[in-house]
């Protein structure tokens, strides 16, 4: 009997801190205090110009950030074309936002690089680099996944997550697009967001 009596408290006890946690979690999302994934963060990097920017050279601007390199056969083009196309789709509210492209290859992705590559893309985006370690410190605050891998040319490939991360005038982490999301769903979402 007693070893009834201890499964059912168990039991109890569970369920009691399953409700518990169900109830304190609709009083956060209620009050829109609901716990967000934080990305982002402090930065100091070099344009395609080769003139030093940092995260508070775009504060007061929407950002659409992404990580690749300009040697990626598929993933990045296309991700950075979604945004091009998403801009396009906003109009003059696409002045609001700055798609920043960083290099997760900075021994290939030098300034002049980045600001050709990017040039291909639209006027208003940039393309940043800088050294190995500045380049570790963003993508480890953006939490981007990045690994080298030679080919059998002698030379390497880059593997890294694919996400455009959306941030805001504040510098504060939004939300996440991803392959998923097709340019016109972008354009929607940035255009309930910025107005």
């Amino acid at each position: 009997m007693s070893r009834l009596v201890t499964v059912a408290v168990a039991g109890l006890a569970a369920l009691l801190a399953v409700l518990l946690g169900v109830v304190a979690y609709q009083q956060f999302t209620a009050a829109g205090t609901a716990p967000v994934a934080q990305f982002g963060g402090p930065f100091k990097l070099v344009d395609g110009s080769g003139e030093s920017v940092t995260d508070g050279t775009y504060k007061g601007r929407w950002m659409l950030v992404y990580f690749g390199y300009t040697h990626c056969p598929d993933a990045c083009p296309t991700a950075l074309n979604d945004v091009a196309v998403a801009l396009d789709r906003l109009g003059g509210a696409a002045r609001k936002v700055v798609p920043v492209f960083v290099t997760v290859d900075p021994e290939r992705d030098t300034p002049p690089v980045m600001k050709d590559y990017v040039a291909a893309f639209g006027p208003s985006f940039v393309g940043l680099t800088g050294t190995p370690e500045e380049l570790r410190r963003v993508e480890h605050e953006y939490r981007v996944y990045v690994a080298k891998h030679p080919t059998p040319d002698g030379g390497y490939d880059m593997d890294h997550s694919s996400f455009i991360y959306l941030m805001g005038p504040d510098g504060q982490f939004v939300r996440t697009f991803t392959h998923e999301d097709d340019p016109d769903e972008m354009a929607r979402a940035l255009g309930k967001l910025i107005g």
